[in-house]
């Protein structure tokens, strides 16, 4: 299926959720309205006329130091590939800096639970109804989002107690019945 064909597929199944939309060297980039995410990604994975079965990734974007950017400060990236029609596509999802939150896509693909919960960790933007938001690479003290553009590269934080991780395994160990 030609990018025009997706464009307009999705444009009929979820007319108020495409904002706008760019092909980029052959590469489909569609802006979608935030809170209609989940929505969106549903049809895209479960539709075998778009049959996305693969979330290749999800950025997270700081444009608050872009020169002449008049929109919300962060956005997320989520590309996707279609394994059986060979097409990819990158959804893109505005997000305003005082309610930095989007609805959760991991109940879609599993993948996307970690990566939330890195865009979470590292930029700031919360996921409702995420299962499990939070840190992932920084420590539970850690203040801030070190990947927004007004982190203070220098500061330095410490860690003064380590944190158990056994909420995730113990779901992990009951669900292979070790428990």
């Amino acid at each position: 299926m030609k990018n025009e064909e997706i464009l307009e597929k999705l444009k009929q199944k979820h007319p108020q959720a495409v904002l706008g939309a760019a092909d980029r060297f052959g590469y489909l980039e569609i802006q979608i309205a935030g809170a209609s995410i989940a929505e969106v990604v549903k049809t895209l994975r479960d539709d075998p006329e778009f049959a996305f079965n693969m979330l290749i990734d999800l950025v997270s974007i700081d444009y608050s130091a872009t020169q002449g950017w008049t929109g919300e400060r962060f956005a997320l990236a989520y590309l996707f590939k279609s394994l059986t029609l060979g097409h990819r596509l990158q959804l893109k999802v505005t997000v305003a800096e005082d309610e930095p939150v989007v609805p959760t896509i991991s109940e879609f693909y599993a993948n996307a639970n970690w990566l939330e919960r890195e865009a979470y960790d590292q930029m700031g933007v919360r996921f409702a109804r995420h299962p499990n938001l939070k840190r992932l690479l920084n420590h539970h003290e850690f203040v801030g989002h070190p990947l927004r553009k007004d982190y203070p590269i220098t500061k330095r934080q410490w860690l003064s107690a380590n944190e158990s991780l056994m909420d995730e395994m113990d779901v992990r160990l009951k669900a292979k019945g070790y428990q």
